[in-house]
């Protein structure tokens, strides 16, 4: 496993002004209305603010939730969501039927201004294609800016810094790809350090693999930042020892439907896509994988083919993993249980668990952040 030593803010020159600018915009004054997510009622739940969040041990705010995999560790350990913001209806879905306390849910990050309650922490897993490396190389082979020129997504970690500037929690906490750090040859990560720092947090970073958790190799880096003193340090977050590392066999279903097994069609193709790149001294193409092995990463994608994480079987074509599989590799699930509630269809729940955080791995680092809030 890979983990990166920790690292404290320390921005080699300037911050372009612009970016502070945008960062410190007091957009409380606005007061533009929220716009709602317009969701299904699950499990007897509605859409409103949480009049029990004041008896909470710490009240928190989940921007580009997902399906709540860096909330979860936060609630369990005393603290009560008051906004989660996400824009994919099928996502918040999900989310709703596993988070029973209620909320505001706003869609539109852009429709944030003077619609935060106040909260002592700030959780976001801001959008990572522009920054990736398979999205840095699909934009560039298309013509398509990417990082913070990508104004559909890249910009949107400078929303995070406008309701950080207005609001001033305690903590927060944001996640992202590995090559976000080395993204224009650090430009952009000194960029967001220092728009940090200037907002008044003693920021550090860390990168973490969830292998140490999960069957994946899953790279990804870690921010933190508080305010006022503390005594938070990333090299503080443990990660068990590699004797207690899982493999793919602790989480695979016993029992699997068929229709998971690769068609003929579909097996053909994978196997005539790998063979025409190889000729050509490209690493592309399907992976296979056994009980005995580690995965690599689990990407939105998987819903087309499931390319990148094949299971052999002893009898015909590999298979996919199942939806389960996929809630347990990204540690919704423990290793063997079935708690996790999959409400959408296997497409959905493939792009869901791929855009996912590993949970076991924000865990880690609240058991650490909480105490400081």
């Amino acid at each position: 496993m890979s983990n990166e030593a920790p690292s404290s803010a320390t921005p080699a020159g300037p911050v372009p002004e612009s970016a502070v600018h945008a960062a410190q915009k007091d957009n409380r004054k606005e007061g533009t209305v929220a716009e709602t997510a317009q969701l299904p009622q699950l499990n007897g739940n509605v859409l409103m603010p949480d009049a029990e969040s004041k008896a909470a041990r710490f009240r928190y705010v989940d921007i580009f939730a997902g399906i709540g995999g860096m909330s979860m560790p936060f609630r369990r350990r005393g603290g009560r969501c008051v906004l989660a913001c996400e824009r994919d209806a099928k996502a918040m879905q999900t989310y709703w039927a596993n988070h029973p306390l209620k909320c505001d849910v706003v869609a539109d990050v852009n429709a944030l201004n003077g619609q935060v309650p106040d909260h002592d922490l700030l959780l976001a897993g801001f959008p990572c294609q522009p920054f990736s490396i398979a999205g840095v190389s699909k934009r560039n082979a298309l013509g398509r800016p990417n990082g913070f020129d990508c104004k559909d997504q890249g910009n949107l970690f400078f929303k995070v810094a406008e309701v950080l500037a207005a609001y001033r929690p305690r903590a927060f906490l944001l996640e992202n790809v590995k090559n976000l750090v080395r993204h224009r040859k650090g430009e952009t990560f000194r960029i967001i350090l220092g728009v940090l720092g200037q907002l008044g947090y003693d920021v550090q970073h860390r990168v973490i693999s969830s292998q140490a958790f999960v069957p994946q190799k899953r790279e990804r880096v870690f921010i933190v930042g508080l305010r006022g003193p503390h005594a938070f340090r990333f090299d503080t977050v443990r990660t068990p020892p590699p004797a207690k590392w899982p493999v793919l066999g602790d989480i695979l279903e016993e029992q699997v439907d068929g229709k998971y097994t690769l068609s003929d069609h579909m097996w053909n193709y994978l196997q005539a896509y790998r063979r025409k790149h190889e000729a050509k001294g490209n690493g592309f193409g399907y992976k296979l994988f056994g009980p005995d092995d580690v995965a690599g990463t689990m990407s939105a994608r998987y819903y087309k083919d499931g390319a990148e994480i094949l299971i052999r079987q002893e009898v015909g074509n590999p298979r996919r993993l199942t939806p389960r599989e996929c809630s347990r590799l990204m540690g919704f699930d423990g290793h063997s249980s079935s708690r996790f509630r999959i409400p959408v269809s296997d497409v959905q729940a493939y792009k869901q668990f791929g855009n996912a955080v590993v949970v076991p791995v924000v865990s880690a680092i609240a058991s650490k952040l909480v105490p400081e809030l």
